[in-house]
């Protein structure tokens, strides 16, 4: 399952981009939060992918976030929600206003969301309530031990991430080191990829 991609956006539409990683380009599907975060075609790119497998097909949906992709995965859980109308939804609301409105119970805020009626959001508030609180605390209050795990956890996507667009285990590990050490504060995945592609371009 692919769970993550990196390399160069050589298309870039309102629901797709075709990303190139070693030649092979990736077609994936993305909502418009997405695409309103994304550099222009050329540039390097990381998204989180979530992998949806069917009969006749396997389609890649991509997320400038994580909590965009663990959102999506959360509502495709949902009876009746499909990865269409998951991506539907993402278009139409950012991720910090769906978990409030998801956890607070805010239907009206939801049936604002095009496509999205009375009987969907109630269906959402209510197969959905619990996780996203559960999820909400976590991302507000983690331990010292999700935290370290969540920094190698970061390490090592950027690690693959390099791999994966060509450079050499040795030497993109050598150029994390130095971007880690460089770093007076934690970086995100994505500022850490720029910070250690910047290293390997000097």
């Amino acid at each position: 399952m692919i769970a993550l991609i990196s390399g160069k956006i050589v298309y870039k539409g309102i629901s797709h981009v075709i990303v190139d990683v070693q030649g092979v380009g990736y077609r994936i599907f993305i909502p418009l939060t997405t695409f309103y975060e994304l550099p222009e075609a050329g540039q390097i790119i990381t998204l989180h992918v979530h992998t949806n497998v069917k009969q006749d097909a396997i389609n890649l949906f991509g997320f400038y976030t994580v909590q965009e992709r663990d959102l999506f995965q959360l509502m495709i859980s949902v009876s009746g929600i499909g990865p269409k109308m998951s991506m539907n939804i993402l278009s139409g609301i950012s991720a910090q206003e769906l978990l409030r409105a998801i956890s607070s119970g805010n239907v009206g805020k939801l049936v604002n969301i095009p496509g999205v009626g009375k009987k969907m959001a109630e269906r959402l508030i209510l197969e959905l309530k619990e996780k996203v609180i559960k999820k909400m605390m976590m991302e507000k209050m983690p331990a010292a031990d999700d935290q370290h795990q969540a920094r190698e956890i970061i390490i090592e996507d950027v690690l693959s991430a390099l791999v994966n667009l060509g450079y050499k285990s040795n030497v993109a590990r050598d150029a994390l080191d130095k971007a880690l050490r460089a770093s007076e504060e934690e970086l995100g995945m994505d500022q850490l990829l720029k910070k250690t592609l910047k290293n390997l371009a000097g």
